[in-house]
């Protein structure tokens, strides 16, 4: 029986009822043998749907009329939901976003790996699911986004009203929302946003246009470890360095917790910084970053400022820097790595190579247990990091290559380090390149332990090494509360 459609507006269908989550963390419905995508739904929803797009096989729509809630719905905390988009799934309950990315991350394995799969290991929930980032990103913008009360009101907006530092809304690469709070990242986060764009607009410099290319504020990057110490990364257009320091020394003097401040002058059309020169203004050139070993359990409580310090022999320390890849929930990454090394079980006779290593981890993390470790990455500046770290933490049996990941991990490279024992890779959401694929299946290790922040291509990379090596336990890992994204840990074992 078809769905019963408003007549007075044909692109409005009723008593929908919402059954489950797709792509992109909208929630999902079917009529009339069509799929139905629905932004800020929830399974068990029952409401009245506008309609925006329709083709031959699915639509989208938006809810116009909740008419029953779901049991799974939530109050959402922060102002900014519906509008920023970071936190999608703040308005379902944590235990049902874990339900619903354990069957994401299933599905997917499933459908586009078509590979068999042992009943998976529990879901891995956060146990911080605010304020558990350790790196967050702002822009700057001379024309922040309206909401409609403020397009409908008759107040006129001078510069200094319009000026935004926040987040891009989703798909409008021009358009920035500007943020009041953000829940993401521990205080004082928001007090130094909040600070860094007033002392902005108070230096006369303009905040960068990205349609035409002027301005000089451009981008602010935020990170900061267990103990609340802050690295900021401020991104500007080339001026004279005179020009911005008061804004930079005043920063420095309302905020002790800022221990490193980096700039970057970025004259390319992009936002990457990956290939421009950041410079260091004041304090440390790298944030530290503590966490137990493989094997340790330091209770959160003793991490933090206020409590006593736990012990440095407990402990790795990672060297963080502007450039450098780390997971951004760094408590929930240490019980990831842990999970990563009950699958390598590593007896401390074997080679381990970590491929796409970042600041090297992983590796790291399971020094102890491996006889030698190699890791390989991408970026220089990671490696360069990965290097100190090993130094820092007494470890002198790890080695890192930098180099592209396809061209590094050749037949040569790997006679000259000697055939893994057990490979551990983590690569980057678009997966593993067909080179590294076909190459691990000739080395043809024991084991791989896959980790992975999108399913979808490591089901893909699955399928190609199906032929070899058969999945024997696979994990969620949520690293990323209130939203879709998911990680995943698969340990392969050779057939």
């Amino acid at each position: 029986m078809g769905r019963k459609v408003n007549r007075s507006h044909p692109l409005v269908l009723e008593d929908v009822a919402i059954t489950g989550t797709a792509a992109e963390g909208k929630a999902l419905a079917r009529v009339d043998d069509k799929v139905l995508f629905v932004a800020y739904g929830a399974p068990g929803d029952v409401a009245d749907i506008e309609v925006y797009r329709s083709k031959s096989s699915y639509m989208e729509g938006r809810i116009l009329r909740l008419k029953k809630a779901s049991e799974l719905r939530r109050e959402p905390f922060c102002g900014h939901f519906g509008l920023c988009g970071g936190c999608k799934w703040q308005h379902l309950a944590y235990e049902a976003q874990l339900e619903q990315k354990q069957r994401q991350v299933r599905d997917q394995l499933e459908r586009i790996g078509k590979i068999a799969l042992p009943e998976p290991l529990p879901i891995l929930g956060s146990p911080q699911t605010t304020g558990y980032r350790n790196k967050i990103e702002y822009t700057f913008s001379p024309t922040r986004w309206l909401d409609a009360a403020e397009m409908a009101s008759d107040t006129a907006f001078g510069p200094a009203e319009r000026a935004g530092l926040g987040f891009h809304l989703p798909g409008k690469f021009d358009k920035v929302l500007d943020i009041r709070r953000c829940h993401l990242q521990a205080d004082p986060s928001n007090d130094i946003r909040l600070y860094l764009k007033e002392a902005a607009l108070r230096s006369g410099l303009p905040f960068y246009n990205v349609r035409s290319g002027e301005g000089v504020w451009r981008n602010v990057i935020l990170r900061c470890n267990e103990k609340g110490e802050f690295m900021l990364t401020v991104v500007l257009k080339t001026v004279p360095l005179e020009t911005v320091q008061p804004v930079f020394d005043a920063l420095l003097q309302r905020f002790p917790a800022i221990v490193s401040l980096h700039y970057c002058f970025n004259d390319k059309p992009n936002d990457s910084i990956a290939d421009q020169d950041v410079k260091l203004y004041a304090g440390r050139p790298y944030l530290l970053y503590r966490m137990p070993r493989y094997g340790e359990t330091v209770p959160v409580a003793e991490r933090t400022p206020a409590a006593s310090a736990y012990a440095d022999a407990q402990c790795l320390s990672f060297r963080i820097g502007p450039k450098s890849f780390f997971q951004t929930n760094g408590q929930q990454a240490e019980r990831l790595y842990r999970i990563v090394g009950d699958f390598a079980a590593l007896t401390g006779s074997e080679l381990l190579y970590d491929l796409y290593t970042g600041t090297g981890t992983i590796g790291l993390y399971l020094a102890e247990r491996a006889r030698k470790v190699v890791g390989v990455e991408y970026v220089e500046e990671a490696v360069a990091d990965a290097r100190l770290n090993a130094a820092d933490n007494g470890i002198a049996h790890a080695t890192f290559f930098a180099g592209d990941m396809a061209k590094v991990f050749t037949d040569g490279w790997i006679e000259a380090q000697g055939r893994p024992d057990v490979v551990v890779t983590d690569p980057p959401r678009e997966g593993m390149h067909e080179k590294v694929v076909e190459q691990l299946l000739k080395i043809a290790p024991p084991r791989i332990v896959y980790v992975s922040c999108n399913a979808a291509t490591q089901a893909r990379d699955l399928q190609r090494m199906d032929g070899g090596y058969r999945v024997v336990k696979w994990q969620a890992v949520d690293m990323f509360p209130h939203t879709y994204h998911v990680e995943n840990v698969v340990l392969l074992q050779r057939r």
